[in-house]
């Protein structure tokens, strides 16, 4: 049968702006508007595989950041927890490429992982924990829908954004490289390279074989840079395990190894512990200043991705502004609630999401791609769990290395700028403390501006967070001299 030709008709996307594209399009091509946005069912689907393998190592160091003990001595399993990544991956990624209709990929953000590990599961169960993050996602959700999450964006200096970006970084390679066993608490000093001051045992080296892999591939501009590194790693992990290199003892995951089938049933055993409440012991301001946290780990660097990968995608018009922005903005914050209920801690943007938008991809239809193949990755846990974690530890320094690029972009001339990036910076991996680097960062800005006689460049929004990091350095000071300790 012969196609009929037709006339091509003039249809608005979400932005509101007419496009020429052909009629009697599919009900595909209608939905995601792939032709309005020049792309193809071919690209979508190249570019949705692209982004899931670009970012599918996050299977593994999710876990890996979540293994910790809670304040009552409990540990999440490592078969729930590669479960609860990759379901409450598929499902937010789903959502985004359904209703968002746009090519971005969310799974479990690290640096909302780190601060769970490292400063929430410390001081209350990990139930309370997902709670945290339930809480944390229900307000960001509000805060775009009363349109302040662009408002706050707007009045917090640039510097500091990518300062708290870097301080992140760092903060997340000094896990990875605790993780793995290249630093240790030392006797006489507080850290030290292994735990003698020498590296100790064959997995250490091979998490260092691991990161420089990946840089090499990266430098190479290699795609999916630290998925290949990480497979590289473990079949050589594998391989020594096989032939009695390595003692299975010295593995500080387990050895890597398949134990019966590759294929399994999911294990949603974490699926909805979640509670709210109990916080007794921890105290109303501690449990504010874990929410602020959380909030702040999981809030600038998904704006400032959504908008770059949208404009990278052509999305953007030539103001900047991008079309569905906050219902993006909204599904993210929905993100921190379902990483939450599903017990793998808030979802995020990745900027991996870049990737595919290289390939050609423009539409939700390739963020559904990518939800799908999370979705599969449900039934492989026993296959994803070989992965030793110390080859799983060196994608976590690489991620860090990829934060800290956005020095670039500050003045390090002027210190009234240098100063406070630098304390924001540093002080986050030195206190083991998202909360403290973001505090120092804000108050010494706002002390430069005051000597600077610029007071008047503060703005409302940092005088009220310089008050309430006052606060919170101040304390324990504050509550011993009014006996409450």
């Amino acid at each position: 049968m012969t196609q009929q030709s037709v006339e091509p008709r003039t249809v608005a996307d979400d932005a509101g702006a007419g496009t020429r594209v052909p009629a009697g399009r599919s009900w595909l091509d209608r939905y995601f508007h792939i032709s309005q946005r020049g792309s193809t069912v071919a690209r979508e689907v190249r570019g949705g595989v692209t982004t899931f393998m670009a970012m599918a190592y996050i299977l593994l160091l999710n876990p890996l950041i979540l293994s910790g003990k809670d304040a009552a001595g409990h540990t999440l399993g490592q078969n729930a927890l590669i479960t609860a990544t990759a379901f409450a991956a598929a499902f937010s990624t789903l959502l985004m490429g359904f209703f968002g209709k746009v090519p971005l990929a969310l799974a479990a953000g690290l640096s909302v992982s780190g601060v769970l590990s490292s400063q929430v599961a410390p001081q209350m169960t990990w139930p309370q924990a997902m709670g945290m993050c339930v809480i944390y996602g229900v307000v960001i959700m509000l805060l775009v829908v009363t349109g302040l999450r662009e408002m706050i964006m707007n009045a917090i200096p640039l510097a500091l954004k990518h300062a708290i970006t870097m301080g992140i970084g760092l903060f997340v390679a000094l896990i990875g490289f605790y993780k793995a066993g290249f630093v240790h608490q030392g006797k006489s000093t507080p850290v030290t390279l292994g735990p003698a001051g020498e590296l100790a045992g064959w997995p250490v080296l091979l998490f260092a074989a691991t990161l420089l892999a990946i840089f090499m591939l990266q430098a190479r501009g290699v795609p999916g840079a630290i998925l290949i590194g990480i497979v590289g790693g473990t079949v050589l992990a594998v391989v020594l395990n096989a032939l009695g290199v390595i003692a299975p003892k010295q593995w500080a995951s387990g050895a890597p190894e398949l134990h019966g089938s590759a294929v399994s049933m999911p294990d949603f055993s974490l699926f909805g512990k979640v509670e709210f409440g109990g916080w007794g012991d921890v105290g109303v301001m501690t449990v504010g200043m874990i929410v602020f946290t959380l909030v702040l780990a999981g809030f600038f660097d998904a704006m400032a991705t959504i908008i770059g990968v949208g404009t990278e995608a052509g999305l953007a018009d030539a103001q900047g502004r991008m079309p569905g922005l906050s219902k993006a903005l909204f599904i993210d914050g929905a993100g921190g609630a379902v990483g939450g209920v599903a017990g793998a801690s808030g979802q995020t943007v990745f900027v991996e999401s870049a990737t595919g938008v290289g390939e050609g991809a423009r539409t939700g239809l390739s963020s559904v791609v990518t939800g799908l193949f999370f979705a599969a990755c449900l039934f492989f846990t026993p296959l994803t769990a070989i992965v030793p974690g110390e080859v799983a530890a060196a994608a976590l320094v690489v991620i860090g290395a990829m934060m800290m690029m956005n020095a670039r972009h500050v003045d390090w001339a002027d210190r009234a700028t240098a100063i406070p990036v630098f304390l924001t910076v540093v002080v986050m991996p030195f206190t083991y403390s998202i909360t403290a680097g973001v505090a120092a960062g804000v108050l010494s800005y706002v002390a430069i501006k005051i000597a600077q006689g610029k007071a008047r460049e503060i703005g409302a929004f940092m005088w009220g967070l310089a008050a309430i990091f006052l606060v919170f350095f101040a304390l324990n000071p504050i509550e011993s001299w009014m006996g409450v300790h």
